[in-house]
């Protein structure tokens, strides 16, 4: 907890930081500034809360990026990273100059720390060295962080002190008592004036959220930076309002000497007053050089931190599939980000080179211009955090405060300070010390168009970026069917969630399959890995799927066959033994659940592939069975063959197929379980409230990998839908049931197929008679068509052919194809069925 606090406010830089924005501050609005710095805290404590919630949820390097892409999607995502981005990288420029100025005041070299060249080059020289701390490791920076703090922040109090006793004891001209009215924001001159200091107070209690950058390496990651990032405003805000209160009223606001509305000392309050505060005796000059070396380590302390947080930044968003892929790669001793910290490092100094060369106030104008970034960026998390935890704000009063209405209001503070100072404050050319004339614009100010103008910059990245994730969701999404089939035998209905992070579409399908005899498949399936390949796998897989299922295989053999499919392709793709293996086969390792149920009988019939899990939920007591299926490996590793499992489902029965993603939230898999469990056992409540509650309760926030849930509830066909006969093999059954079937098409009002359907039955029974022998079941099914079944003891598909002018048979087949919609085989363990649909006449189909 220490480490991360001391890591907060190191990153903060407080001696830094009040140095460089205090003048800024007071220049602004005048002897409000206390309570200026004091209002700049409570819009960041609200954005912590954002941050600490968040990070609960899912702990990340990548903080605004990823909390954003998850709630919002990739786009957005990747702004909220390429804000941070940019106002580390910006922020850089001001930290080295400054180490640089009083690098070189440290030493008496007073004459450099005024010169822009070697500012620049000792600037340069610093983020080298910094860099390569940064490179060493995260344990070796938070040592060193923790003994620099300490030390900052017992000379800011003694500073402090020594400056109040003054005021009260010996005052010089131009001190000033502490006065009520200062801490009155109702005296800031006006709203423009307000609005910059809060924005540039935003920017001193900035750094806080580092120790949510490093939570990966954070003992207790979900917790501990959260605490700390609270316990880092605060205290935040106790140091600024006292070093500022003491500050304003030992030097004043005057615009001339010390006073601190100098412009001249306007980046610099400390290097003139810690003179004049510890005195010129050699204690005194001690005192003033120590607070000279302590803003010296404050700015090189927030220029570390500010590097930890950017690299672990773009390691995420590599990660993620955002930026190049290399900037992912660890170091394999010191575990840190080798090109991200390098490669910010080397865009930090062309940068710093860059606003050196073109600006004449980089400091001032830097400085102003993160602000915007801040704001962007804090603004957006704030808002993700509402957007994230929606489906559970109304969960718990504490839910709704921490989750909703803190992160709420921080977020729109920001959103209102990023526009009023970007169109409105720093978009004046009197504003700053730089100006730009823009094409139909005009003359503008250099903060707005410096820091609107990288932000922008972002935006025109953006679509290269995540082209990636758009075009394999789209993929995704075209593969899946677009709504599910009404169908006789289930009600059903279900849910997709795409993984949300970078190119994270994966290959999630589920089905729902028409099977003959009113018969009904349902699957759910797995595909190993991200981005587009995994969702060709699965269209690939899916169609495989359907065909199979059309030739009405048992689901044992049905997995049987696109196991061997899975491992055709990868043999030819150089994946099989003794083949060299570029790229691994997405489809090697798929999990895969099929379900075939029959509606007539009742019957379910399923088998796995890998670790599928099937629910269900009996319809009269709401009790939820975990179903023990027979074990099958993943599709293409090999191993054991697959068997098929028997359930008898009384109809209203609830059955519940998802994939592992479903369940990626919870504390354990057998949690979740729980969690589902619980849904279902509403098994009333319609089929699209359960998907929505299951989502809802398993998956509150955006999700790592995807997740698919298909729900259905059994039916039975009434006993007036259907009919079933059983034959002797005796030619005279023939005529029988001829008979049998001509009434009840008559009975059911189906005149119409009399004469086809009797024709299809003798047809069929007679080739029974023939070549099989054993007796005969025929059964009519009235349903959206009319389908008819022959089954019999034989094993023999019969072949349909087109019979020559002078053969004696062969035709039965043939005259059957043309009278009917659809024909085909399925096995039964007794047998075989042939089949047969009929289009109902138009007045009859439903």
């Amino acid at each position: 907890m220490f480490s991360s606090v001391a890591m907060g406010l190191a990153s903060a830089g407080p001696a830094y930081s009040l140095a460089a924005t205090l003048g800024i501050i007071v220049a602004g609005v005048g002897l409000q500034a206390p309570i200026v710095t004091m209002l700049a805290f409570i819009p960041m404590l609200l954005v912590a809360y954002a941050f600490r919630e968040l990070n609960a949820s899912n702990a990340d390097c990548g903080t605004t990026f990823t909390w954003a892409t998850r709630a919002f999607g990739p786009r957005t995502g990747w702004m909220g990273g390429w804000g941070l981005i940019v106002a580390n990288i910006i922020v850089m420029a001001s930290l080295a100059e400054i180490a640089a100025a009083y690098g070189f005041r440290l030493v008496g070299l007073d004459g450099l720390a005024e010169s822009r060249l070697w500012t620049t080059v000792a600037g340069i020289a610093w983020i080298v060295v910094l860099t390569a701390i940064c490179y060493v490791g995260i344990e070796f920076s938070a040592a060193v962080q923790r003994w620099l703090l300490c030390l900052e922040v017992v000379m800011l109090v003694l500073f402090a002190v020594a400056a109040l006793v003054k005021v009260y004891t010996d005052p010089p001209p131009t001190a000033i008592h502490v006065s009520a009215s200062w801490f009155n924001p109702f005296e800031v001159p006006s709203v423009t004036a307000l609005t910059s200091g809060i924005l540039a107070g935003v920017f001193i209690y900035w750094g806080w959220d580092t120790a949510f950058t490093v939570n990966e390496e954070t003992v207790d990651s979900r917790c501990v930076p959260g605490r700390a990032a609270v316990m880092s405003t605060v205290l935040l805000l106790i140091i600024y309002g006292l070093v500022s209160t003491s500050a304003q009223a030992f030097a004043g606001v005057g615009t001339s000497g010390m006073g601190l509305g100098n412009t001249h000392n306007a980046n610099d309050v400390f290097s003139g007053l810690g003179a004049a505060v510890f005195g010129g005796d050699d204690t005194g000059l001690f005192l003033s050089r120590l607070l000279i070396l302590m803003v010296l380590t404050s700015a090189l302390a927030s220029a570390e931190t500010t590097i930890l947080p950017l690299a672990r930044t773009v390691f995420s968003m590599a990660v993620h599939k955002a930026v190049p892929a290399r900037f992912a790669r660890v170091h394999r001793r010191f575990l840190t980000p080798t090109w991200g910290t390098v490669g910010m490092g080397v865009v930090s100094i062309a940068v710093l080179i860059l606003l050196t060369s073109f600006s004449q106030n980089v400091l001032a104008d830097s400085i102003d211009s993160v602000g915007l970034a801040i704001a962007f960026q804090y603004g957006l998390t704030g808002f993700a955090c509402v957007w994230y935890h929606r489906k559970v704000l109304t969960r718990s009063a504490r839910d709704l405060v921490f989750k909703g209405v803190l992160p709420g209001l921080g977020g729109l503070t920001m959103l209102l300070l990023f526009l009023y100072a970007t169109f409105v404050v720093y978009a004046k050319p009197e504003y700053g010390a730089t100006s730009v004339d823009l094409p139909l614009i005009g003359r503008t100010g250099g903060v707005t168009v410096l820091g609107l103008g990288a932000l922008l910059l972002g935006l025109l990245l953006m679509p290269l970026v995540t082209r990636g994730h758009a075009v394999a969701l789209k993929l995704q999404r075209s593969l899946l069917p677009g709504r599910l089939p009404p169908h006789a035998a289930v009600d059903a209905a279900s849910r997709y969630l795409p993984a949300d992070s970078g190119s994270g579409v994966g290959g999630d399908w589920y089905d729902l399959i028409p099977l003959s005899g009113t018969r009904v498949g349902l699957v759910v399936g797995d595909v190993l890995g991200h981005g587009l390949r995994a969702a060709a796998t699965m269209g690939r897989l899916r169609t495989g799927v359907r065909v199979l299922a059309r030739l009405d295989l048992s689901p044992d053999e049905l997995l049987s066959r696109l196991d061997d499919l899975v491992e055709q392709t990868a043999h030819e793709r150089g994946a099989g033994p003794g083949h060299p293996r570029p790229k691994a086969d997405e489809a090697l390792g798929v999990t895969c659940l099929y379900a075939v149920y029959d509606p007539v009988s009742g019957k379910c019939s399923l088998a796995r592939a890998g670790e599928s899990v099937l629910l269900v939920v009996e319809p009269h007591t709401g009790v939820v069975d975990h179903p023990e299926l027979a074990p099958g490996p993943p599709l293409g590793i090999g191993g054991l063959p697959y068997q098929s499992t028997d359930l008898e489902l009384p109809p209203g029965s609830l059955v519940a197929l998802f994939t592992g993603g479903l369940l990626q939230a919870a504390d354990s898999r057998a949690a979740g379980l729980a969690q589902l469990s619980q849904v279902l056992a509403d098994h009333r409540a319609s089929l699209e409230e359960l998907c929505d509650r299951a989502v809802t309760t398993l998956l509150p926030g955006a999700v790592d990998e995807d997740a698919t849930l298909l729900v259905a509830r059994t039916r039975l066909l009434d006993r007036n839908q259907f009919t079933q006969w059983e034959l002797p093999p005796d030619p005279a059954a023939v005529a029988t049931i001829r008979t049998a079937v001509g009434k009840q098409l008559r009975d059911w009002g189906l005149d119409d197929l009399t004469f086809a359907s009797e024709l299809i039955v003798s047809e069929l029974v007679t080739n029974v008679i023939r070549y099989v022998g054993g007796p005969i079941q025929v059964r009519l099914i009235r349903d959206r068509t009319l389908i008819c079944e022959v089954s019999d003891t034989g094993h023999t598909t019969p072949n349909l052919r087109h019979a020559a002018n002078d053969d004696e048979g062969g035709r039965g087949l043939f005259i059957i194809a043309q009278m009917t919609h659809h024909w085909g085989t399925r096995y039964t363990p007794t047998g075989k069925t042939i089949w047969t649909e009929q289009d109902l006449p138009p007045t009859d189909a439903h």
